[in-house]
């Protein structure tokens, strides 16, 4: 039995403040931001715990990333509200987080031969002159992996832990077929 770890290292999210945001008011107000409108219509507010980093519209449209767990997710969106709040914009609601995408980076516990794997998976891509890693769509999933000749994964393209837990076991049983 292969030992297969992962940790998430970024969940982008996005929400709704359902309130509208006075952007260049906020900016002024808070020095952990930038805006541009000449250049793109959010504002960035940068966090320093938990580290992350938000696009702010001004429709109260929210997309956060940068978390590496639903908690850390939460407590951005918090210091989001409390942010918007000292512009006088009072958030009531608990807002609905919807997770866009998750990163995970890993370790399949298995040497992999790229060429080889290159050869027999289908929805992969392998150019070893540009990049180390080879791109793997995982059929039937959204998940796409880069997997590197000594067992280590990155997987982005899915919405929850569970499902990027079942496109990992499916990968190392695709990957298992193929030995």
């Amino acid at each position: 039995m292969t030992k297969i770890t992962f940790k998430i290292v970024n969940i982008v999210c996005s929400t709704s403040l359902e309130h509208d945001v006075h952007l260049i008011k906020l900016a002024e107000t808070l020095s952990n931001t930038e805006y541009n409108p000449e250049q793109f219509p959010g504002l960035v507010m940068r966090i320093r715990e938990p580290k992350t980093s938000a696009l702010i519209f001004s429709s109260g449209k929210v997309v956060c990333t940068g978390a590496r767990s639903m908690l850390k997710v939460r407590e951005s969106i918090n210091q989001i509200i409390k942010a918007v709040a000292k512009i006088g914009v009072k958030v009531t609601i608990k807002p609905k987080i919807t997770i866009q995408n998750m990163v995970a980076a890993g370790d399949i516990a298995m040497d992999l031969n790229l060429n080889e794997l290159a050869m027999k998976l289908e929805n992969s891509e392998y150019e070893p002159e540009q990049f180390p890693g080879l791109v793997y769509k995982l059929p039937g999933t959204r998940a796409t992996f880069l997997l590197f000749s000594n067992g280590k994964i990155v997987c982005t393209g899915t919405k929850s832990e569970i499902l990027l837990k079942e496109a990992i076991n499916k990968l190392v049983t695709n990957l298992k077929k193929l030995k």
